[in-house]
C-alpha cells in the first residue's frame, strides 16, 4: 500500500471527547472516525489489524477442534424470556419492536440463541462435546459510552461455547480454550495476567479474565508478589485481619443518644471524637433490582464491594446504594445519621466489626448518634466478607502481600454449568438413555477493544507501538525523494522485493517534507521505518530503525532487505 493510493488522513490535534491516549491515537492515526456515542467507523488501517486478530483467534480455535458458525445480530424476545435475562439484563439490551409489534433486541451476547442452536441436534452422549464460535458485531447500551473502543456500544468480539455430557468434561474444554486464550495473547507479545474474575450477568459459577496491562486500565487487579495468584479486585477475598478486640465504651456505659449536630462523614465524627476512623462503623444502605433494602456494615475506614454484596445477597447484577432521600423515608434520618438499632430489614455485617463492642453507629435521628452500641442490640444475617481488598493485604493463596496493578479486560472465560440448558431445557440422553442437562462454557474475546488495549499498553509521546502480530503494516518506507530518479527506483524495488517475501509494507511517498513523513511514521507506529533519501542512496545505504526501541542502523542497499526479514522474524 503507497500512502498516494490510501484512504488515510492523520491529524495533529487529539479531539475533546478522546480522554486516554489509545484512543486519542487511534482518530488522530486514521483508524477511528466517530459516528454517534459510543459507535464507530472503522478505517481501513484499523481493519487490517482487526482482521490480524481474527485470523490469530481463528488459528488457536480451528487448532482445538472448535468449529465458527455465526449468528443473528437480532434475537427474539421469547428467547431471553426462556432465561429471565429480558427483564434481568436490563437497559443494557436495546430492545425494539417491528412492524408486527413483535419485540426483538439487538445480541449484546448469544447464549440464549447457541443454546437454542444445539437443544434439539446434541440428543446424544455420542454427539459431545462441542465447541462452536463465532466472531461478530455486538451491541450493548451503555449509558455512557467512553474511551473509545474500550467501552463503546458497537463492537466486535469472538465467543465461543461449549457443550458437555458432565462437570469433569466441561473443564476439560475450559482448560482447553483458557490454554488457547493464552497463546492467543502471547502472540501479541503484550504484558497480560490471567486473573480470577466475578461472573457477571453472565452467570456460572467459575470464571477468569485476560487483563492486558496498562496505566488508563478500567480495571484494578490485584497480584501477589510471592505467588502466581492475580484477581481483579472486585472479587479478590480480604483475609480477616487478627485485630486486637474494640471496646468504644462511654460515660456509664449504657446506650444513649448523644447530640452530632451537622457531623455527616465518619473523617467528621472521628476528629470530633477523638476516635481512628476504623474504630467506627459505617451504615450503608441498598437496594435490589425488586426494591427490597438492605443495610450494610463495615468499618469506616473500609469500603464496602458491591460485587461482593451481590453474592452474598443472591443476586444476579450489584445492589443499588439507596439515594438520600430513600434513606430518610427508610430510617427516618438523612445518611450520616443512620445506623442499623430498630431497622426492619435485613442487616449484614462486614468480618472484621466481630470483635466490636460499646461501638457508635446513627440514631436514626438527624444530628444525634448512638453510644455504647452492640451487635445483639439488633438482628443480623452474621459475618461476611463485605469490603474492597487494598494494597498489602495478604494473599488468599500463600499469605504473601498483594499489590495493585490496572488492566484492561480483553478476554473472558466463564464455566456456565447448567444455567442456560437447564432453564432452555437443553438435554441429551446419556448411555442410559436418561436425560441430562447439558454442562455449558462460554468464551469471550473483545477483537476490537483488544486491538485498542494493546494501544494502550504499548504507546509513547510520539505515537503508535504496533506489535508485529497486528500491526496493520509491519513495514514503513519513508520515500524521502519520491521524484528522485536515483532514490525512487530503489524504493519502489524494495517495496516490490518485501511484497514478494510476503511482508505487509506501507511507503509514504507523498510530496511532503521529512519532518512531516517522520512525524506521521511515529505516530502510526508500525515496527519497522525504512528511510531513502538521496544522502544516503548517494552513500550506497538506508536507514533502518525499529519502533519500539527507536534503534537506528545504517544498511547497505543490498543487504537491506535481507535486515529488514530477520528483523520482522525476530
Amino acid at each position: 500500500m503507497k500512502w498516494s493510493n490510501s484512504f488515510l488522513f492523520t491529524k495533529k490535534e487529539s479531539p475533546a471527547d478522546a480522554e486516554i491516549p489509545s484512543h486519542q491515537l487511534m482518530v488522530r492515526a486514521g483508524l477511528l472516525k466517530k459516528v454517534g456515542p459510543g459507535v464507530f467507523t472503522y478505517g481501513y488501517f484499523c481493519l487490517r489489524s482487526i482482521r490480524k486478530l481474527e485470523q490469530i483467534v481463528r488459528r488457536e480455535l480451528d487448532a482445538i477442534g472448535c468449529q465458527e458458525i455465526l449468528m443473528p445480530m437480532v434475537q427474539p424476545r421469547s428467547l431471553w424470556e426462556e432465561t429471565g435475562r429480558w427483564e434481568e439484563m436490563g437497559d443494557l439490551l436495546l430492545k425494539f419492536q417491528n412492524r408486527n409489534e413483535q419485540w426483538y433486541c439487538l445480541g449484546g451476547t448469544h447464549e440464549e440463541v447457541v443454546t437454542d442452536f444445539v437443544r434439539n441436534d446434541l440428543q446424544s452422549y455420542k454427539n459431545l462435546p462441542q465447541i462452536v464460535y463465532q466472531i461478530q458485531t455486538k451491541y450493548r447500551d451503555e449509558i455512557r459510552p467512553r474511551f473509545g473502543l474500550m467501552r463503546g456500544r458497537e463492537f466486535i468480539m469472538k465467543d465461543a461455547y461449549s457443550f458437555d455430557l458432565s462437570e469433569e468434561a466441561a473443564q476439560v474444554s475450559y482448560q482447553k480454550l483458557y490454554q488457547a486464550y493464552e497463546r492467543i495473547f502471547h502472540a501479541l507479545g503484550l504484558d497480560f495476567r490471567i486473573v480470577e474474575a466475578d461472573t457477571g450477568n453472565i452467570g456460572g459459577s467459575q470464571s477468569h479474565e485476560f487483563q492486558l496491562l496498562a496505566d488508563a486500565g478500567e480495571d484494578q487487579l490485584m497480584i501477589c508478589k510471592q505467588c502466581d495468584y492475580a484477581s481483579n479486585i472486585e472479587i479478590t477475598p480480604v483475609v480477616a485481619k487478627t485485630l486486637p478486640e474494640y471496646d468504644g465504651k462511654k460515660e456509664g456505659g449504657f446506650k444513649e443518644e448523644f447530640a452530632t449536630k451537622g457531623l455527616r462523614s465518619i473523617k467528621d465524627l472521628a476528629n470530633h471524637l477523638s476516635e481512628k476512623e476504623e474504630n467506627l462503623v459505617k451504615t450503608l444502605f441498598y437496594a435490589d433490582e425488586e426494591g427490597q433494602a438492605y443495610c450494610i456494615l463495615t468499618r469506616g475506614s473500609d469500603t464496602a464491594n458491591e460485587v461482593k454484596i451481590k453474592k452474598v445477597l443472591g443476586l444476579a447484577n450489584p445492589p443499588r446504594m439507596l439515594e438520600p432521600e430513600e434513606v430518610k423515608q427508610l430510617t427516618s434520618a438523612m445518611p450520616g445519621s443512620c445506623g442499623p438499632v430498630g431497622l426492619n430489614i435485613p442487616t449484614y455485617i462486614d468480618q472484621h466489626l466481630k470483635n466490636f463492642k460499646n461501638f457508635v453507629v446513627g440514631a436514626n435521628r438527624d444530628d444525634f448518634h448512638l453510644m455504647n452500641v452492640n451487635l445483639s442490640d439488633f438482628a443480623n444475617e452474621g459475618f461476611h466478607d463485605l469490603i474492597v481488598a487494598q494494597e498489602a493485604d495478604a494473599c488468599p493463596n500463600c499469605g504473601g502481600s498483594l499489590y495493585t496493578k490496572r488492566g484492561i479486560e480483553v478476554g473472558h472465560c466463564f464455566y456456565l454449568g447448567t444455567k442456560y440448558s437447564k432453564s432452555m431445557n437443553a438435554t441429551f440422553l446419556d448411555q442410559n438413555g436418561k436425560a441430562q442437562l447439558l454442562e455449558m462454557g462460554c468464551y469471550g474475546l473483545g477483537v476490537s477493544r483488544t486491538v485498542q488495549a494493546a494501544i494502550e499498553a504499548s504507546h509513547d509521546k510520539d505515537g503508535i507501538i504496533w506489535p508485529m502480530s497486528i500491526a496493520p503494516f509491519q513495514v514503513h518506507i519513508c520515500n524521502l525523494d519520491p521524484d528522485s530518479k536515483d532514490v525512487d527506483p530503489i524504493a519502489q524495488k524494495f517495496y516490490e522485493d518485501l511484497q514478494t517475501a510476503g511482508v505487509d509494507v506501507f511507503m509514504d511517498d507523498r510530496k511532503e517534507r521529512p519532518g512531516v513523513k517522520f512525524k506521521d511514521a511515529d505516530l502510526l507506529g508500525f515496527p519497522v521505518r525504512v528511510t531513502m533519501g538521496a544522502k544516503s542512496i548517494a552513500n550506497g545505504e538506508i536507514e533502518i530503525v525499529q519502533r519500539r526501541t527507536k534503534e537506528s542502523e545504517k544498511v547497505k542497499i543490498d543487504a537491506a532487505v535481507a535486515k529488514v526479514l530477520g528483523l520482522i522474524k525476530g
